[in-house]
Parts: structure tokens; C-alpha cells; sequence
């Protein structure tokens, strides 16, 4: 079945090769998960995606040995030849020069925001969060964070949410939850002071029958975000769970591309908004 005329944005996908953080690591499972940028831009093709918001596995794995400053230069430097893709720049904040790195790379066209992932570097984001959020809020940069382990549930973002209005968060994963309760991300969002709280559907569990329904019964479309966790997942089959969904058309355009157009300040009658490539000599050598 061939995707809806709707060109998507892709806010949640990834570069490089997987180094399991299975209980029982898989050299097959790790070249399934892997991708080239070339696979990654393909796969989008094939699921009607215009932009892919991608960060380097390499800044995140192995679980607690990620290295992103080498992951988040990789990927800075190639980028730029690939229209199709923006970046999120990771941050880690038990490597604080991290913070230093993002902070030149968010002046870049082609970088989204920040993400960050508590789990697979090994922090709990509720004794760090307050400086992740601070610098997010210095920077004007959107937060897209992995959500639903003891580490990042949701709700212990909330507090942080709150307390910074201004700083857009992606509680990604929808459905995702260590404890299989699929309504964390929604319920965290329902709570949120100022509306400035999103999920994205990166998660195996959003194509549950009737989850993406409740969430969006619940919380509405403009909180919703397609991700696709790619190339861990195969993106055309998350994006036929969004075209094949028990929603109006309306909220189907907002979940794969009108909000990601809103959120990311990305003018929906200028292309060259989100293709440009605007490096500075000054960025060309980070």
C-alpha cells in the first residue's frame, strides 16, 4: 500500500551502525538495526518522508560507552551533503563538553535541537535535568529525549516542563514504558502547564491497535510527532500505521508534517527553509 500524498517529517531517526544494548548483543541483530545515510534516505523515499531528523549511533552505543562528540562531528560534517536530513546534536551532561560542541552546532540550519538519552548514557534525568533544560532554554533549542525507562519516564520531566515554558520537549516513544503501562507519554502531556510537551510514535508499541487513537482522543494530533526510530525500524510500516489510523485526515497532516513544521519553525511554503545548506567557515571546523 503506497503511503498518502502527505510529504512527512521524520522528527526521530538515526545514522550509523547498532551495537546491541540487548541483554544478549546479536552481531545479526546489529547489522538489521543498523544504517548507512544512503539506507536511511531510501527507506524515507519509500515512506513519502521529505526531511529525516537523525543523530549518529555512535554518540549513544554502546550502552554507557557512547562517544558523542565524535558521533555529533561525524554527522555534522556529512550532513550537509544530504538534503533529505537535519540532525539532532546529542548532549550528554556526564561529559560536559558536550554542551560546548552543541551550543556551535545549534547555530547551524541543519541542526533540529537537542536530544539527549538517559538510559543508554547512564543518568537519571531528574538529578540532571535542571542543567539540560537551562541550556536548552539559553540556546532556543527543542529537547527530543528517549522516554519510558526508570531513567526518563515522562512524568519525571514534567517538573522541568513546567519550570522552562519556553523550551519545547519531545518525550519520545509513545507507549513506551518499562512498567508496560502504554499511557505514560500521554498522561505526561495531559498534566503539562503550558502545552509545551510532545511524543513521537518511534516506538514499536505505537502501532498497538488503537493506542495512536486514544492519544490522540486524549491529547490531540498537535502534541503528536511521526518518528520513526530508523533504521531500527522499518519506516513505511510506521508510516502506514498513521495513514491506516481511526483519525481524520486533518490530524493525520498534523502528526507528519504540520507540526513538525510549527515546532521546528520551518516555513511550509519555502523548501529551501529546511534544505539549505547554511555552514559558516566557522562551523566548517568543529
Amino acid at each position: 500500500m503506497k503511503p498518502s500524498g502527505i510529504k512527512a517529517i521524520d522528527v526521530h531517526g538515526h545514522i550509523g551502525t547498532y551495537k546491541g544494548a540487548m541483554q544478549k548483543p546479536s552481531l545479526i541483530a546489529d547489522k538489521m538495526m543498523s544504517g548507512s545515510y544512503a539506507t536511511v534516505v531510501k527507506r524515507a523515499m519509500l515512506a513519502n518522508t521529505q526531511i529525516t531528523i537523525v543523530s549518529h549511533l555512535k554518540a549513544l552505543l554502546p550502552r554507557f560507552h557512547g562517544n558523542p562528540i565524535h558521533g555529533n562531528k561525524i554527522l555534522f560534517n556529512e550532513i550537509r551533503n544530504y538534503p533529505q536530513l537535519m540532525m539532532w546534536v546529542v548532549v550528554n551532561p556526564l561529559q560536559p563538553d558536550t554542551y560546548k560542541q552543541a551550543k556551535e552546532m545549534l547555530k547551524s540550519h541543519k541542526c533540529a535541537g537537542i536530544k539527549i538519552h538517559p538510559e543508554e548514557h547512564g543518568y537519571p534525568i531528574k538529578k540532571y535535568g535542571m542543567k539540560i533544560f537551562e541550556f536548552a532554554e539559553e540556546n532556543n533549542a527543542v529537547v527530543e529525549t528517549h522516554s519510558g525507562e526508570k531513567n526518563s519516564m515522562p512524568e519525571d520531566f514534567l517538573k522541568f516542563a513546567n519550570d522552562f515554558p519556553t523550551v519545547k520537549l519531545i518525550v519520545s516513544h509513545l507507549g513506551c514504558g518499562w512498567d508496560r503501562c502504554f499511557t505514560h507519554q500521554i498522561n505526561t502531556i495531559a498534566k503539562s502547564k503550558h502545552g509545551n510537551i510532545y511524543t513521537d510514535t518511534s516506538s514499536a508499541m505505537s502501532i498497538f491497535s488503537g493506542l495512536l487513537e486514544y492519544a490522540v482522543s486524549e491529547i490531540g494530533a498537535e502534541h503528536i510527532l511521526y518518528g520513526t526510530d530508523t533504521p531500527l525500524y522499518f519506516a513505511p510500516m510506521q508510516r502506514s500505521r498513521i495513514d491506516n489510523a481511526d483519525i481524520n485526515s486533518k490530524a493525520k497532516e498534523m502528526i507528519l508534517c504540520t507540526n513538525a513544521l510549527r515546532l521546528f519553525k520551518l516555513g511550509a511554503n519555502n523548501e529551501n527553509n529546511w534544505t539549505r545548506h547554511n555552514f559558516s567557515r566557522a562551523e566548517k571546523h568543529i
